[in-house]
């Protein structure tokens, strides 16, 4: 049943990342752009969070301060990836932040939260982390290795606290009133930065607005998947799915755009499968 569900949110972490290139083909990248999106989105999210749980607001001091570095954490992150788009190489930005998506919660929950590693993890592990190499390209970039650094950290990040979140034993709220929670504060954050930034405010489309909402929904409907799968699923065994996962998802969405897969991306995405499969089976 976890697995499934995990399946979902990997279904939507794939299919989230075209709303986000819509957005920025039509408003740019700069951070008048960035931050009106990250608002946008997190806007969006929450409003259908709060209806996921029927309105109900839950609150503990704990889930707060977990919402406040997850929230600070997704801004930077967001930051460093704007600025490695500058001068993107686009493989490498993927294997910074696939690896510390999965590495880092894998570790900590091994090393810091206790979770006894399995045949099918550490198989699983080894087989996406060599399926991400398949994947590198040579290109430029190599200035922008700070950046690079920062998505490795944060998107790793990212799974820890929320790995932190459920182990922790001290008062705090369900999975839904974190995510609630979390949104809220990001958009808080976003909404007092954002006057701050010069530029001109953006006028928002149509489209644009759709490309927020569509972000949103998908996004945080699949981070509140994962929390509530954290809570049966160890961090060594969920991430690793994850990142398997959204390889596989993503090369399969190529096979339906101009940007058909590759020899490596098609060998990435055995290697990801067979991952997966021991996984679940071993």
């Amino acid at each position: 049943m976890y697995y499934g569900i995990i399946m979902i949110a990997v279904l939507m972490f794939s299919m989230q990342f075209l709303f986000n290139q819509r957005f920025q083909k039509e408003y740019g990248s700069g951070p008048k752009s960035l931050l009106t999106f990250f608002l946008g989105y997190n806007v969006a999210g929450l409003l259908v969070l709060l209806i996921i749980n029927r309105f109900r607001i839950e609150f503990s001091w704990f889930t707060l301060l977990l919402a406040l570095l997850w929230s600070v954490n997704c801004l930077v992150l967001s930051y460093c990836s704007f600025k490695a788009f500058e001068k993107v190489n686009l493989s490498v930005y993927s294997l910074f932040s696939q690896l510390g998506g999965m590495m880092l919660p894998f570790f900590a929950g091994v090393l810091l939260f206790d979770e006894k590693l399995t045949a099918g993890s550490v198989i699983c592990f080894v087989l996406v982390l060599i399926s991400l190499l398949f994947t590198v390209k040579k290109g430029s970039g190599g200035s922008y290795i700070i950046y690079y650094a920062g998505i490795f950290v944060l998107n790793g990040m990212a799974g820890v606290l929320s790995k932190w979140f459920a182990a922790a034993p001290w008062e705090k709220t369900s999975s839904a009133g974190y995510s609630i929670l979390s949104a809220a504060v990001a958009a808080l954050l976003a909404a007092v930065i954002l006057p701050f930034i010069k530029g001109e405010r953006l006028k928002l489309s149509a489209k644009g607005a759709t490309n927020m909402l569509g972000y949103g929904v998908l996004n945080k409907i699949g981070n509140y998947l994962l929390l509530i799968a954290l809570v049966h699923l160890p961090a060594s065994v969920q991430y690793p799915m994850v990142t398997g996962g959204v390889m596989i998802c993503s090369t399969v969405i190529c096979f339906f755009t101009h940007q058909k897969p590759g020899k490596r991306e098609i060998a990435s995405l055995v290697l990801s499968f067979v991952g997966i499969l021991a996984l679940v089976l071993l």
